[in-house]
């Protein structure tokens, strides 16, 4: 039986080794052209024009039909994507999954609104995979990854909120007080899937120890830690040698972010997914 994972570009994921996987692209759109968030997308030459950019900006979608070519040849199917509350791809996602069960008779498609995006899907995607490559059945995968979302999240620490006020997701007084005071925004994704600010410092060093105080307030151990960042190298390095010093038996790693996201974190950014103490194991 032929079993697929499949993700929106989101979870800055382009390939997962070891399984059959498709990530579909969503799009970054401006009044001049788009940008195709894939593996190709010089991601941070991207953030750099649209921090200059006078025009209108925002992003599109994966719509159904992107959605039933990355499922096609597969009789299972497991699906992660951004937060619902952002975005209109988890809608395409199932009303794909139910146009895919219609037409493949005997197909099983699960799709998860991660509530979340960046490194949180990613964390999501990859225990996937494990559960898959374990010969987990469908069922018993689909309520495994339900039990271990519970217990996985997102932190990020944002320099500019222009992109999301432009969009509608912060309100713009918050972006412009933000701007002008050069203050650093920390939030979460919430349980509602929508982002929530949590505090503001000055200073990125003042940043990194908040996020390293939220996660221990969340019950961050000694688990699995994936840092996203747009052009900021040094900080993400930093923050990963923070977390090593307080929390020594850490697994953490640290990436680029995607399109999508280096366009709603902006140069600067940082964005943290992890899984909490109490995560259950594979």
């Amino acid at each position: 039986m032929k079993t697929k994972i499949v993700v929106d570009s989101s979870s800055n994921l382009y390939t997962l080794s070891g399984v059959d996987f498709v990530c579909v692209p969503l799009k970054i759109v401006t009044d001049d052209g788009e940008y195709l968030d894939t593996a190709e997308l010089d991601a941070v030459g991207m953030a750099q024009t649209l921090r200059s950019y006078k025009g209108k900006t925002g992003t599109s979608c994966p719509n159904v039909a992107d959605w039933l070519a990355a499922y096609e040849g597969a009789e299972e199917v497991f699906v992660v994507t951004i937060t619902g509350t952002l975005s209109g791809s988890y809608n395409a996602a199932q009303l794909a999954a139910e146009e895919y069960r219609q037409e493949h008779k005997g197909a099983r498609v699960f799709v998860l609104d991660s509530l979340s995006a960046g490194p949180e899907c990613r964390l999501l995607a990859e225990r996937l995979a494990a559960l898959v490559q374990a010969g987990c059945a469908f069922d018993d995968a689909a309520e495994r990854i339900l039990a271990y979302h519970r217990h996985t999240h997102l932190l990020f620490s944002l320099e500019s909120l222009a992109n999301l006020a432009r969009n509608g997701r912060v309100k713009p007084a918050v972006a412009a007080v933000a701007r002008m005071l050069g203050i650093r925004v920390i939030g979460q994704a919430s349980e509602a899937g929508e982002l929530e600010v949590l505090c503001k410092t000055r200073g990125e060093h003042g940043a990194l120890e908040r996020i390293v105080l939220e996660m221990k307030g969340r019950g961050f151990v000694s688990g699995r830690v994936h840092i996203a960042h747009c052009g900021n190298p040094d900080a993400a390095d930093r923050l990963k040698k923070m977390l090593h010093a307080v929390f020594p038996g850490a697994q953490v790693d640290v990436s680029p972010c995607g399109g999508l996201c280096s366009y709603y974190a902006e140069l600067g950014g940082l964005m943290v997914g992890y899984e909490d103490n109490e995560a259950p194991a594979l």
